[in-house]
């Protein structure tokens, strides 16, 4: 069992831009609203004009839970991690995880920003996660 994702050709854009440091959202031209996770629509107004778009990277944490126990591979080597929800500048809602913050100081509403995480058995895939002061800054998971 692996935890690193299926990468079609749709999504390859998005992970390849991930392994370079950027975030990309899906964007609408015919609402002008942004969303994740990817779709080849947008499902606010069903367009299909729909394109990538770097996001800033900066999000602010709606909510998270402090795992303890996790018997999936490879989650269970990095027990206590923080699961969070957080909503991107762009507007958009994210599921991710939150590095690098104490669990006392998890607060809603906190200011986060985007980093990246290399997984897998040969770190082949670069994953988004989230933090303080961390824009950009990639780091292989031990």
């Amino acid at each position: 069992m692996t935890a690193t994702p299926d990468i079609d050709p749709f999504t390859r854009p998005y992970w390849d831009a991930a392994a370079e440091g950027r975030l990309l959202l899906r964007h609408c031209a015919a609402c002008d609203r942004a969303h994740h996770y990817p779709r080849e629509f947008c499902p606010y107004c069903w367009s299909e004009d729909v394109r990538w778009e770097r996001a800033s990277g900066r999000a602010t944490l709606y909510t998270w839970s402090v795992v303890h126990r996790n018997d999936l591979p490879p989650f269970g080597d990095r027990v206590p991690y923080v699961a969070a929800v957080v909503d991107l500048a762009e507007g958009p809602r994210m599921m991710t995880e939150v590095v690098g913050v104490a669990e006392e100081d998890l607060r809603i509403g906190m200011e986060l920003e985007v980093a990246f995480r290399q997984e897998g058995p040969d770190g082949d895939v670069t994953v988004p996660v989230f933090g303080i002061g961390q824009t950009g800054e990639t780091f292989r998971q031990s």
